[in-house]
């Protein structure tokens, strides 16, 4: 793609832009103007943006920015959220979580660190890039979700099936969440553990606490089959993945009298697994536990189980090995290669392409006074256009 006009560099600041999607409060679902800051910032740049809402029954509807430059191959893509958690107790916090201040060098903020920051810096280095190149050897596209923090559903899963519906592909994308544990530079992440929801329902007989024969208490039915997953670790990891780790969430039985035994006892419990399960392997490994537990004693159960997503791994090879050059040239450290944490929108975009994730330091994430030194800011849109600079040089006609 021919760059016809060039734009002057510093035509996006990323601390500017961060404070300025700061002040949208978007929480989940909620937009607030965030979208819009972003696609102005793009447009400005030479971006094509399209507003894409989806809907589905029984959740809310939501935005979605997709923006690209460019139209042929390869594509380089950059995946991130504009939404965010709720503040929590506003007066908690020492300044206002959306007035976006910056205090002593340090950016405050709700979304500061996860992860509008990333945002900002990625639509700065983008710039930086065209600003240099005569001519674009492919495209960059961004996918803007306003659905990671909440339910998932009508965010960057549909946006990749409306690409696919349009013959549109990637070749390789970031998602810019906050990796590093301490310092940026530490941690770059080329997978993710999946993610099962398992809600236990076990049935009994309601009776007499005295009168034992004449009824069937399911609390000590659910205790015996609970037990197995009180070990927090079933298996010992694999190459790239910690160990799979079990959590109870909740017992719940709603028994206000001391002298009944109640007819119905329930358990939630989460399941962060590596890839030595799938889903499917690990309800089968569950029922089994839980038919054992049960005995032959009469009474029945119920398992549903929910899936947020499948684990998964990009193999470390030269998309990995890319993303680690950039970060050490900028950083001076060589980030590890890591599958730890929680689950993310990477688990969409796994299936389309290679996909890592890398972004700033995540330690006050979700927190009261949620923060990023500016220093981190201009850094992360340096290793972003460092990124970009060594994609699209594997061409052979990139600068």
């Amino acid at each position: 793609m021919a760059l016809q006009d060039p734009i002057p560099p510093g035509a996006i600041d990323p601390v500017s832009l961060a404070q300025a999607l700061i002040r949208c409060p978007s929480v989940t679902p909620a937009d607030e103007g965030a979208l819009d800051v972003l696609a102005r910032a793009l447009e400005g740049i030479g971006f094509s943006c399209q507003r894409l809402r989806f809907e589905e029954d029984g959740t809310p509807p939501v935005d979605n920015l997709y923006a690209r430059i460019g139209t042929a191959g390869p594509v380089f893509c950059y995946a991130g959220h504009t939404d965010v958690v709720p503040v929590g107790d506003a007066a908690a916090w020492s300044i206002d979580p959306f007035a976006a201040e910056i205090h002593d060098g340090v950016l405050y903020g709700r979304g500061a660190v996860d992860m509008k920051s990333s945002i900002a810096s990625f639509a700065a280095a983008a710039q930086a890039y065209i600003a240099e190149a005569s001519t674009l050897p492919g495209s960059i596209v961004l996918l803007i979700t306003g659905d990671e923090e909440g339910p998932a559903i009508n965010g960057t899963k549909k946006m990749l099936d409306w690409m696919a519906a349009r013959g549109e592909t990637i070749d390789a994308c970031v998602v810019g969440e906050p990796t590093n544990p301490t310092k940026l530079g530490e941690m770059v992440k080329i997978g993710r553990r999946g993610s099962l929801t398992g809600r236990l329902t076990v049935h009994g007989a309601q009776g007499h606490v005295a009168y034992p024969h004449l009824a069937d208490n399911p609390i000590h039915r659910l205790v015996r089959m609970l037990a197995p997953l009180s070990k927090t670790y079933i298996d010992e990891g694999s190459d790239y993945f910690q160990p799979s780790s079990v959590q109870v969430t909740t017992v719940d039985v709603g028994n206000p009298a001391t002298n009944v035994v109640p007819a119905q006892a329930r358990a939630t419990f989460n399941i962060r697994f590596n890839d030595l399960w799938t889903s499917t392997k690990l309800e089968a490994w569950l029922r089994q536990i839980f038919d054992e537990g049960l005995g032959s004693d009469g009474g029945s159960y119920e398992l549903k189980c929910s899936i947020s997503g499948e684990s998964f791994l990009t193999e470390p090879g030269w998309f990995s090995d890319l993303l680690q050059d950039a970060v050490e040239k900028v950083t001076g450290l060589r980030p590890e290669l890591s599958t730890t944490g929680g689950t993310s929108d990477a688990r969409f975009i796994r299936a389309v392409c290679p996909v890592a994730e890398f972004g700033l330091v995540g330690q006050t994430m979700h927190k009261v006074d949620e923060r990023v030194a500016v220093e981190d800011i201009r850094k992360l849109a340096d290793i972003f256009k460092t990124v970009l600079t060594a994609f699209f040089a594997r061409t052979g006609t990139g600068r």
